[in-house]
């Protein structure tokens, strides 16, 4: 077993109709799908677009941090 651990970082996009939150889980949810040993994340970025005067959706812009299997 080894004493360290060496971790990877992408940039993902989630949206949300309903919130920030949402939008955030949604990201992290399709993210789990396919990579192995989430960590953390950090939210980067915030914006929304607007339909009508109003806010149509949210998006939410997260780096991710995974750990690498074998270490």
């Amino acid at each position: 077993m080894s004493d360290h651990h060496t971790y990877k970082k992408i940039e993902i996009v989630g949206s949300s109709h309903i919130s920030i939150d949402e939008a955030i889980n949604n990201g992290l949810a399709e993210c789990a799908k396919s990579i192995r040993n989430l960590d953390w994340f950090e939210v980067v970025e915030t914006r929304g677009h607007i339909e009508n005067g109003k806010v149509g959706h949210y998006q939410v812009t997260l780096k991710v941090g995974f750990r690498i299997s074998s270490s």
